[in-house]
């Protein structure tokens, strides 16, 4: 497999994150799109490229924000449904930067790239996508961690 770009998240002590409209509450999202901008901002991508998203937590604020509405007593709102899965912020980069390939999401044991590479290598081997943009992200899960997050764009070897 060759890598033909990469982003991370954060680059610097002062890294901020921007915000992604319609997704609230939660980093896991927002850093999803950051890394795959900062790594298809610099590359070519092609039409037929999968979005893996990786993350062995999946989104925690979202679902903590969940329980704690309906441990209240009060409805979530509407875009904590939306956000509640990866493929939301998966198909939001897929549309964003025009990638037609499959969409798919998983959550390893452990929070690498291994398992999306391995993914994509099946992708490529069958035809599906000839280009696949894999995502981790894994929010801080105590005080003084920060939310991490990487992207690789790579294509299967010639």
């Amino acid at each position: 497999m060759i890598t033909l770009a990469e982003g991370r998240w954060p680059t610097s002590e002062g890294d901020t994150l921007p915000a992604v409209a319609g997704f609230v509450e939660s980093t896991f999202s927002p850093l999803a799109a950051e890394v795959a901008r900062r790594c298809l901002q610099s590359a070519e991508p092609i039409a037929e490229t999968a979005v893996i998203i990786v993350s062995s937590t999946g989104d925690l604020a979202t679902a903590q924000a969940t329980a704690r509405a309906v441990d209240g007593g009060i409805r979530p709102g509407p875009l904590l449904f939306f956000q509640a899965v990866p493929n939301a912020i998966a198909g939001y980069i897929a549309a964003k930067w025009d990638l037609r390939g499959p969409v798919v999401c998983l959550s390893p044991a452990e929070p690498d790239l291994a398992e999306g590479l391995a993914v994509a290598d099946l992708l490529f081997l069958d035809g599906d996508a000839h280009q696949a943009l894999i995502i981790s992200v894994e929010q801080a899960t105590s005080v003084g961690e920060r939310d991490t997050a990487r992207a690789v764009l790579v294509k299967g070897a010639v």
